[in-house]
């Protein structure tokens, strides 16, 4: 039965004839392989016609915000209709309305992970854009027929960050090695957050276990807050550092006069989030257009504004996407190892 469903669904997703010569595209099928240089203006054209655009994204605070001002204001006339909700909850939102035949969503974004598992269920489309070129092989998911699921359009980088009035320089760790470092003893904090888990996963993966457990005479402290309010505490000095937190959260702590660093360590846990067209977008040209805006330069400069990174750029240190390639059910338990172990090596906290 599976199978009929997979025939059927390829079916739909790759048409097996173009629009006819000289007429434009009009549907979904046809709209997701087109690559004329006049793309733009017939997806500008059509989106106007459709009038507005449901975006499904977890980005988070002002950004997703900025984002709709900035694509609203180039494109007069489209409207985004803009439904902001953690990756699980977006998919288990499309997945009923999916099973309703309520198709709401026309562009998606969101990690990964949760990417993966749309695709799986047969909610996204594979769809083409003029964007894909600019991005590296592994920063989007491959399909058939030349055509991608998605591609990453930000990055949020998990590393060590420190209060540079309290720490010496000698003591900022700047490898996993650097966190047995004498005078972080007891001053070192994590949170207890998917961050610090993943921390714990790049360890493992470039150190091994055994120097993971090394780390307990470290008595980390362990607090159940977020790593924004844990970054709050190494500002303050409660706390003087901590090898998982995200760089844009202490860049723009930075912005705000915080008295703090960040620095990479051997490699860079990171979380991405991609951008994704829903399976049956109601409003497809619009669905296209806001995709390749979120993936090219203006949308891409848009986040920056927010501090967020950009799979097209070299920041001079080795990602590393935790969830990548794996089947969900591995990632979780993979999870549920980290954790248990950041446990074992560290001591209650605030």
């Amino acid at each position: 039965m599976r199978a009929c469903i997979l025939v059927l669904w390829i079916f739909l997703m790759f048409p097996a004839a173009s629009p006819a010569q000289g007429r434009k595209p009009t549907t979904i099928a046809e709209l997701v392989t087109y690559s004329a240089k006049d793309r733009e203006q017939v997806l500008y054209n059509g989106a106007k016609t459709e009038g507005k655009v449901t975006w499904y994204t977890s980005l988070a605070g002002e950004s997703y915000k900025g984002m709709v001002k900035a694509f609203e204001t180039k494109y007069a006339g489209v409207k985004v209709e803009a439904y902001r909700v953690s990756g699980s909850d977006m998919t288990t939102r499309m997945y009923e309305e999916s099973k309703a035949k309520r198709y709401i969503a026309d562009t998606v974004e969101t990690t990964e992970g949760n990417l993966m598992f749309m695709r799986d269920a047969f909610l996204l489309r594979p769809y083409h854009s003029p964007q894909f070129a600019s991005y590296p092989e592994d920063a989007k998911e491959k399909s058939e027929r030349g055509l991608y699921f998605w591609a990453i359009a930000r990055e949020s980088y998990i590393g060590f960050a420190y209060n540079k009035k309290l720490l010496s320089k000698n003591a900022v760790a700047k490898n996993y090695e650097g966190l047995l470092h004498p005078e972080l003893k007891g001053r070192m904090g994590v949170s207890v957050s998917d961050p610090s888990y993943k921390v714990v996963g790049a360890m493992l993966k470039t150190k091994g276990q055994e120097f993971v457990k090394k780390l307990k005479v470290q008595e980390i402290a362990l607090h159940t807050i977020i790593p924004p309010a844990l970054l709050d505490l190494i500002a303050s000095g409660e706390v003087l550092a901590s090898p998982a937190i995200f760089r844009n959260h202490t860049l723009n702590a930075i912005a705000k006069g915080a008295p703090v660093d960040w620095v990479p360590m051997d490699i860079v846990p990171t979380n991405v989030g991609g951008a994704a067209i829903a399976v049956q977008p109601p409003h497809p040209h619009a669905a296209l257009l806001l995709a390749d805006y979120l993936l090219g330069p203006e949308g891409q400069a848009v986040l920056e504004k927010f501090d967020y990174g950009s799979a097209t750029k070299n920041l001079g240190f080795k990602r590393w996407r935790p969830d990548h390639g794996i089947v969900t059910d591995k990632y979780e338990k993979e999870l549920e190892v980290w954790e248990k172990l950041l446990k074992e090596i560290s001591r209650k906290g605030g």
